[in-house]
């Protein structure tokens, strides 16, 4: 069992009053149980001989979809919470949210607030104003209880990528990657604080209701844990080292929407699914991996990064590469509505924003192949698509946009293809293989850049199970002919015919 650790608290403010009752500020972390920040208030009033209690500042929810998710989970929170004798508030903000929690601990007379951390810069904002609003006497603090190393504890400076962070992370698991307390009832249970029937009428009332709830996730703490159970019985962890990029395979863990909401502790996550090492240790330590080191990872970006959300904060030779190329002719170029209805020419594509669209989420391995392929648009686009198309499972539209994409690849050499000069994306997202033999008839086309992707694409749906060796010949001699026309020398395309499965996302088509 992990006792406090103080590297998880950072003070923000001083206070003289050690009397009055501990403030919690939920904002990332909307879960009662395995929350270090809620542990962390009830510790201090518990010292105090004060009692904790818990505030939920609520802001526009842009549509239906979201909003179902985040409040039915505060719902159950909330429900929790007063089972165990905390109560808890709800207060409606617009842009405020600082000042307006700043002013509930000044009427409640708290001796201290207590604040979840966040690496965005609305967040950091608003942790701003409550301290310039406190008075003297309430001090505050903030602590990470979404990260299992604290952001701070990780690296003090904005690393190059996860091959740079990941020993800093690693190296302390030892210390951080412990079981969690158990939260300790400080009395008889409450009655419910929060009339949710108002505040779910007036919430609906401002957004947009014609994207309607998911029907394939279950909102709420207790949701996430039995999501996670599933994960690790059902036969998705024991595939997630192979399969876990392969969109056709069932290996995802569906995690991210109560990651994002903070309804699932990433520390409980990785606890659980490091249980299972004895039986898939290849498939736990890629989890692992996945789950700790690429997305603290993130955090890291944009917390030391101000310019996490545009191309100011690329890295320098990303920067140099999209400038160089800003004038090169595009076969496609497309608008909003044809992004938005997936009508693009590349079927990938296509299938992402489908999927995004119905489910709210989309396929991790198809989120950054459909990333990498926006070029220097690449971040206006995704955050079209993640407002517009809903996302469920990312916590900002931004953060992993193409500023953030060099953290994680680094620089790659260029290639001339066609026309210009653009990054060779070397399609390893198309040849995913399975007992030896290559997915959608791509076996051997390394040597095929970004550029002839849709016409491949079509040669895909051209073909069958039967005749596939002859009609990918046909296709594979096609593009070929259009590169050797464009003045690049072509690779050899080996093919195979194995049975052949719908391209990419099929399983959204309804």
């Amino acid at each position: 069992m992990a006792a406090w650790d103080a590297t998880r608290e950072r003070s923000l403010k001083a206070g003289s009053n050690n009397k009055g009752d501990v403030l919690y500020w939920m904002a990332r972390d909307q879960r009662a149980a395995d929350n270090w920040a809620l542990l962390r208030a009830a510790a201090l009033a518990k010292e105090n001989g004060s009692k904790a209690r818990v505030v939920f500042a609520l802001g526009t929810i842009t549509t239906e979809r979201r909003l179902d998710f985040q409040l039915k989970g505060l719902v159950e929170t909330g429900r929790d919470l007063n089972a165990k004798g905390f109560a808890f508030d709800l207060i409606e903000v617009a842009d405020d949210a600082g000042a307006a929690v700043a002013a509930f601990a000044t009427a409640h007379e708290v001796s201290h607030v207590v604040c979840d951390f966040s690496p965005l810069r609305e967040a950091k904002q608003g942790t701003k104003d409550l301290v310039d609003a406190l008075p003297d006497n309430i001090g505050a603090s903030l602590v990470d209880a979404h990260n299992v190393v604290p952001v701070w504890a990780a690296s003090p400076k904005q690393e190059v990528g996860a091959r740079t962070l990941r020993k800093k992370i690693t190296d302390q698991l030892p210390r951080y990657l412990k079981e969690l307390p158990e939260l300790e009832a400080q009395g008889p249970p409450l009655q419910p604080t929060v009339d949710w029937r108002p505040v779910i009428k007036a919430a609906r009332q401002k957004t947009d209701r014609s994207v309607t709830p998911v029907d394939w996730l279950t909102p709420g703490s207790k949701a996430s844990l039995d999501a996670l159970e599933a994960f690790c019985g059902d036969g998705r962890l024991k595939r997630f080292a192979k399969h876990r990029n392969d969109p056709n395979v069932e290996a995802a863990s569906h995690l991210s929407p109560y990651l994002n909401f903070g309804q699932l502790s990433c520390q409980r996550a990785a606890l659980r699914v490091r249980e299972e090492r004895s039986k898939h240790s290849e498939s736990v330590a890629s989890f692992l991996e996945e789950q700790i080191v690429r997305r603290e990872l993130s955090d890291n970006f944009c917390h030391y990064q101000p310019h996490y959300d545009s191309l100011a904060g690329a890295a320098p030779w990303a920067r140099d590469s999209l400038e160089l190329h800003a004038n090169d002719t595009r076969e496609h170029v497309y608008g909003r509505d044809a992004l938005e209805q997936a009508e693009a020419a590349e079927d990938v594509w296509n299938a992402a924003q489908r999927q995004l669209v119905r489910q709210g989420k989309m396929h991790g391995f198809m989120r950054t192949s459909v990333w990498k392929a926006t070029g220097a648009d690449g971040t206006r686009r995704k955050t079209l698509m993640s407002t517009q198309a809903h996302v469920l499972g990312e916590e900002d539209s931004r953060v992993d946009g193409v500023a953030g994409r060099g953290a994680g690849d680094g620089a790659v050499p260029e290639r001339q293809v066609l026309v210009g000069w653009v990054r060779p994306e070397r399609l390893r997202g198309l040849r995913l293989e399975r007992h030896g033999h290559a997915r959608h008839g791509l076996e051997g086309a390394r040597g095929l850049r970004q550029g002839p992707l849709h016409e491949l694409q079509r040669v895909q749906a051209q073909v069958r199970r039967r005749g596939l060796r002859g009609r990918l010949a046909e296709g594979a001699a096609e593009v070929h002919g259009r590169l050797r026309a464009a003045g690049e020398e072509a690779e050899e395309v080996s093919v195979c015919a194995p049975p052949l499965p719908e391209v990419y996302a099929c399983k959204t088509e309804t």
